[in-house]
């Protein structure tokens, strides 16, 4: 399922106020990063990953190849922080509860 611009658009808002979840070092984009990024997509859905300066794919490129690879969905990339996506409808919510990003 494509997102709107609208639901893309509250997403950014809300990660103005994340912190890097998964930073991704000299090891690059490898298995053990990917599994990172999947965890915490899992447990969180909005996640934001900072890329050091050792790190040399660019990163829209590092932010697609993530969300290929996750299932998720690029929210934005601004430098070297991307923010990705993906829904968890195993995720156990209370009604009126906040996101579990927040």
């Amino acid at each position: 399922m494509t997102m709107t611009g609208k639901e893309r658009a509250l997403l950014r808002a809300d990660a103005n106020k994340l912190r890097a979840t998964v930073h991704v070092g000299a090891a690059g984009l490898g298995r053990a990063l990917v599994a990172s990024v999947d965890d915490a997509l899992r447990t969180h859905e909005l996640v934001k990953v900072q890329l050091t300066k050792q790190v040399d794919v660019p990163a829209r490129v590092a932010a697609r190849q993530l969300a290929e690879a996750t299932g998720a969905e690029v929210i934005q990339v601004i430098g070297k922080t991307t923010t990705l996506y993906r829904h968890n409808p195993d995720l156990k919510r209370k009604a009126g509860a906040l996101s579990p990003w927040k």
